[in-house]
């Protein structure tokens, strides 16, 4: 029998879905935004933004398509941005790049070409990319754990005890141990916001080479690459396919209108969708898209306190912090250092790429990661040219 609206499994399922997708990443948003130029007060608001600009889509998505699309922020995009250089012109560049991600996002859904080259790019360079923007991230509990045992070592430990549990729950109960470091290094003294919702904050942005070349391409790519088209995959694994080209555009249309606020990326989905799209979420797959409407409802009340929570954030010391967003990339990490490697015809221009991005370099205004997929594309187009076997 269908229902005219959620019942109680789409409902839980949707929490556990916001809880996820927030509390696994968002120490990752915050860092990312932090490392393009933004101060406390737009770093809160761009979680905020974030949080209810995929909230927001992930209601009208999947109310109008009747599927569960399940949309998220840029993980892998605001890691990139963790990585990357504070541009010249501060935050409002960062915003213009933001900006540009979502207007190249509409062009690869609606128009073919865009689109096709994307997909042209070989998914273990695309990957060995991502791989080496994770790297610098990744380390840093380790780096932590060395430095300041007694701050890291509890969250380390839960994240790896629960994770032989339940992988999709390490890092959220990762991020309540990592809430009582905090507390305890306050010395149980927690200020609150004044108020607790905070005010989203305008930042008008700055067009500049930079923003398209350092954060608007490489977040596009990356996005597109490890997000977008993974979370129409999901879909389409379960059965769910309609007009993938206008879900691609319309997360992309989401990106432009929340960027002026501070949000980096809103993309589509791949895990959460998967939760949102499997027989667990509803038994009736015609009844799952109220999965997906309501994680979107969590998200966004999630995204109403996203003063608090950062605020909250500030506290942490830096090992801290570190130690969070490290261990929330090292499946990301694993699952792309495999992919990067696992196909003998690519691994070593996908080699290449990784350390070259790795490597943090910046030459004639380019970032690592645009040089480690331009100079291993060369190295796999003369490796192709010459006929070389690996």
């Amino acid at each position: 029998m269908r229902s005219n609206g959620p019942d109680v499994q789409t409902i839980s399922t949707g929490l556990v879905v916001a809880i996820v997708g927030f509390f696994s990443s968002f120490p990752i948003v915050l860092q990312g935004l932090v490392g393009v130029g933004a101060t406390d007060l737009q770093a809160a608001s761009g979680l905020m933004a974030a949080s209810i600009a995929m909230g927001v889509s992930g209601i009208v998505l999947s109310l109008w398509k009747k599927q569960p699309v399940s949309v998220a922020w840029s993980t892998p995009g605001v890691a990139l941005l963790a990585v990357s250089q504070t541009p010249e012109g501060g935050f409002a560049v960062g915003v213009a790049g933001f900006i540009l991600a979502g207007v190249f996002t509409v062009l690869a859904g609606y128009w073919r070409p865009l689109a096709r080259l994307i997909a042209a790019i070989p998914a273990p360079l695309a990957q060995a990319m991502l791989a080496g923007v994770l790297l610098s991230l990744c380390i840093q509990p380790f780096q932590a754990l060395a430095d300041s045992p007694a701050l890291a070592l509890p969250i380390i430990l839960t994240w790896f005890v629960v994770s032989q549990f339940h992988k999709l729950f390490a890092v959220p109960a990762a991020v309540v141990v990592a809430a009582l470091v905090i507390v305890v290094h306050s010395d149980f003294v927690i200020p609150l916001n004044d108020p607790l919702i905070a005010a989203p904050v305008w930042i008008m942005p700055i067009f500049t080479w930079e923003a398209v070349t350092n954060i608007a391409l490489p977040l596009f790519v990356v996005t597109m690459a490890t997000q977008n088209i993974p979370g129409l995959a999901v879909l389409r694994s379960f059965g769910y396919q309609r007009a993938p080209g206008q879900l691609v555009a319309s997360v992309g249309g989401a990106s432009i209108l929340s960027a002026p606020f501070g949000s980096a990326a809103t993309c589509l989905a791949a895990i959460t969708a998967a939760m949102c799209a499997n027989e667990a979420s509803h038994p009736d797959p015609a009844q799952r898209y109220w999965s997906a409407v309501m994680g979107g409802v969590f998200y966004c009340v999630l995204g109403v306190f996203a003063g608090v929570i950062t605020s909250f954030a500030a506290l942490a010391p830096q090992a801290v912090l570190g130690t969070v967003a490290g261990i929330a990339l090292i499946g990301v990490f694993a699952n792309a250092t495999f992919a990067t490697l696992e196909d003998p015809t690519y691994r070593q221009s996908a080699a290449i790429t990784f350390l070259v991005t790795a490597s943090g370099i910046s030459m004639f205004g380019l970032s690592a990661a645009v040089w480690g997929l331009a100079i291993g594309g060369v190295v796999q187009i003369v490796t192709n040219r010459l006929g070389h076997k690996p």
